[in-house]
Formats: structure tokens, sequence, C-alpha cells
């Protein structure tokens, strides 16, 4: 059964320094994918950080069907830990050289089982799914490029068939040329599969092409709320006018 992500008055700080803000949020699976975007440091990477556990809020509370997601048993955090998944572009950092990427989703998948959610989901299938043939099954993480890790990293994300995907800035070493067909290929599968996401991204283009509404994150705070082009081109805070203006691609195609 799928669960749902309830954040609710979220407020998280560092030593002296305020960072979230009473944030409300709810990512339901089988929804459309959700974009966050925001300058650097309004809060984005740390609102996953809670959001999957790994940061305590201040007040406030996350829940996942019906948890306190900082509160888990060992048998529910399992559970969550298949449902609720992450990609980054730090996602990954190799500390094995001698690892390859079949050993990364082979444990992937197992991680998967112990979760309860098995399925007859090959290592093939999920490089393919990413786009890497075969032939990377073999090859050392170390020896990938950083796209190409970006990819394995989201494959490993996907092997447990996810509930709810956080993907921060999930494409940023992907080249550029290939950076819309991938996003286009997650968009059909996180839709086959009824997966909640939460994109989080500087890249305006592919958060306008992955998700029909977006949320506004300045200075910790859900400052605005819709269509990306909407926003981009009717609201007044200065955070999103600052937005339009840095990006050369909302200049050309999202102002009125």
């Amino acid at each position: 059964m799928s669960a749902t992500l309830h954040a609710t008055g979220l407020n998280v700080s560092y030593p002296g320094v305020p960072v979230l803000n009473g944030v409300d949020l709810t990512l339901e699976p089988g929804l459309p994918p959700l974009g966050v975007v925001g300058p650097s440091g309004a809060g984005k990477t740390t609102l996953v950080q809670t959001l999957l556990g790994a940061l305590r809020p201040d007040t406030g509370q996350v829940t996942w069907d019906g948890r306190n997601v900082h509160r888990l048993s060992r048998k529910d955090k399992k559970r969550f830990n298949g449902a609720v998944r992450a990609v980054s572009q730090y996602s990954m950092t190799i500390s094995d050289p001698k690892i390859t990427a079949g050993r990364v989703l082979k444990g992937a998948l197992a991680e998967a089982r112990k979760a309860g959610r098995t399925h007859a989901t090959s290592v093939e299938e999920l490089l393919a799914t990413v786009g890497l043939p075969n032939r990377f099954e073999s090859r050392s993480m170390i020896t990938l490029s950083g796209g190409e890790r970006q990819r394995v990293a989201l494959a490993k994300a996907l092997a447990t068939r996810p509930e709810i995907l956080f993907l921060d800035e999930p494409l940023t070493a992907v080249h550029p040329a290939a950076r819309l067909e991938m996003a286009a290929q997650i968009g059909e599968l996180v839709t086959e599969l009824r997966t909640g996401v939460l994109l989080l991204s500087h890249d305006l283009e592919l958060v306008e092409r992955m998700c029909p509404n977006v949320l506004i994150l300045a200075e910790g705070s859900f400052v605005a709320f819709g269509p990306l082009r909407e926003v981009l081109a009717t609201s007044d805070h200065p955070a999103v006018r600052d937005l339009a203006e840095a990006a050369p691609l909302a200049n050309q195609a999202f102002r009125p």
C-alpha cells in the first residue's frame, strides 16, 4: 500500500542560522512531479535531508504512513528506506575504487528485498532504464564519467520502485544534449511506477519539462506556487523576479 509523506510547520536551523521557516509540504504517490526552485542557500537540500529523516527539525514534523520519520522502528525504517529514495549530484561518491556498477545495483536490489519490495528486475534492466548498455555492469564506478555515475545513482534509487523520489540536482553532470531526453525517460518511468517526485533544481528548463507545478523556495519559505511559466511571468516577489532575470531561458521563454 502506498503512503503519503507530510511535512508540517518545519523549522530547521543550524547554530544561529535559520534555514527553513514554517514549511508545509505533501507528497503523494501517483501525482505528477512537483518542482522546487530557488536561489542558492534557500534551503532546498536542507529540506530534502529533513524529509528523509537525516536532519531533525527544531519544530514541526515529517510523517510517512502516519508515522513520524524521526521515530520509526527498525522495521519501519527499512520500509521507509525502500519506499522513499533520493538522488543528488553527490549520490555516487566513490569509497571503493574497485566497486562496479553491477555490484552497486545488485546491492540496491538486495535492499529492495529487505524492504519487502521484491520485483523481477535485473541489473541489465536497471541499466537500460537510465540509458546505459549492459557492458556497464562490469565497469568500475571510478572509471565512469560524472554523468554516467549520476545515471547509476538514479538506477540505484529506482531499484526499490519507490513511492516517493527526491531528485536534488540529479542531472547536473549529464551532458546537456542528453539531459532533456533523460528527463522524458524519467517522467515516463515514474508515471508507470506511480512514484511521487520532488525535483529540486536550478535548471528551469528541466523543471518546466518535468513538473506541471513548482514551488519557489526563498529564505526558507515557499513564496509562490503554480506552473513555472505563470509564476515567473506574474509573481512580484523579489526572489522570483531575480530568478527570471538571472536565467537566460526564463528571459527567452517565460517572460510575457
